[in-house]
């Protein structure tokens, strides 16, 4: 399980979270984190990976100190994060930049791999191609499914339908509720609705502070929600 408690977070001297607390365990199927931009959604998701510092609260993840960790510690704990950049190699095939993913369990790559291929074909069809030259949906794919090669217990999404269009958004969430049969996902996503509607517990995240918490369809139904966002 990965416990935040009570984190403030700043860039500078601007605080962008204030004493937030939730956990994910990976007894959870998709725990969604919803909001609008600027809410500091990303910012949580780099706290939780060990990519930027908090000053008040703990961030554990399988009861270890987050802060005391090399983000690769907390990806070879069990949780992934995959950016909203995604951050390819554009120059590498889709096949080496999916064995990259895998640089923490090298004695499972060949399994893995034909696990993610089982799950996204296209990249099995694509593997000699170089990832820049895909399109943003294909290299949407490819950065969940480089993320998968970790194995992870805990993957974090962040906004995955970010510049994809209304066909291939649904086809990713779709592979992303299939996901969730096998790993716990921590979804934040600005698409409040498929968002919410494939979580078993959300959060609502505005100006750096959870203003709402239920389940998924709950959230989805409350007046602030409809009001703000749909």
């Amino acid at each position: 399980m990965i416990e935040v408690d009570g984190i403030d977070v700043s860039y500078g001297n601007i605080q962008v979270l204030w004493d937030l607390s939730f956990h994910v365990s990976e007894e959870d199927r998709v725990v969604s984190i919803v909001g609008p931009n600027g809410a500091g959604k990303s910012t949580l998701l780099r706290v939780m990976s060990g990519l930027h510092p908090y000053h008040a609260g703990s961030v554990t993840a399988w009861g270890e100190d987050v802060a005391e960790m090399d983000p690769s510690e907390v990806v070879q704990r069990g949780f992934v994060h995959v950016s909203e950049e995604r951050n390819l190699f554009g120059d590498m095939t889709v096949r080496e930049n999916l064995e990259m993913g895998a640089y923490t369990k090298r004695d499972t790559l060949d399994e893995t791999l034909r696990e993610v291929f089982d799950l996204f074909p296209i990249l099995e069809e694509r593997a000699s191609q170089r990832a820049g030259s895909m399109s943003g949906g294909q290299q949407q794919m490819l950065a969940i499914g480089r993320g998968l090669m970790a194995r992870p217990k805990i993957l974090a999404l962040d906004e995955p339908s970010e510049g994809l269009a209304p066909q291939i958004t649904n086809r990713v969430f779709e592979k992303i509720d299939e996901i969730s049969e096998e790993v716990t996902v921590l979804l934040v996503e600005q698409h409040v609705h498929k968002a919410l509607g494939l979580a078993d517990r959300a959060y609502l995240l505005e100006n750096g502070e959870f203003v709402a918490e239920d389940t998924g369809p709950a959230l989805l139904e409350s007046d602030h929600i409809k009001d703000a966002y749909l």
